[in-house]
């Protein structure tokens, strides 16, 4: 069992009700359809929900935060986290 079906949703609540910024480093993120400056990288400023003790399956909203891409990553540096075979696939690493 993983994501639920109406995760997308759940996780677009999370990150409204945190202004959309990163609730470990402050970092203000971007909002869908938004642009970045061009001296900046998009993916740095992307707003993503982790789930605090690392069960995908738990989704109660105490257990969920809004992190920004590079503090995500670093919850999961070491191998550690709930990232699922072919996840990291989706990011392109040549922009880290």
């Amino acid at each position: 069992m993983g994501y639920p079906k109406h995760w997308k949703e759940l996780a677009r609540d999370i990150k409204e009700k945190a202004d959309w910024r990163c609730q470990k480093c402050g970092r203000v993120c971007l909002r869908p359809g938004e642009k970045p400056p061009d001296n900046i990288k998009p993916r740095a400023y992307n707003l993503q929900v982790h789930h605090h003790n690392m069960i995908p399956t738990d989704n109660r909203l105490e257990n969920l935060i809004p992190v920004c891409s590079s503090c995500h990553l670093s919850y999961h540096r070491g191998g550690r986290g709930n990232i699922s075979v072919g996840q990291l696939s989706l990011f392109d690493i040549s922009q880290f």
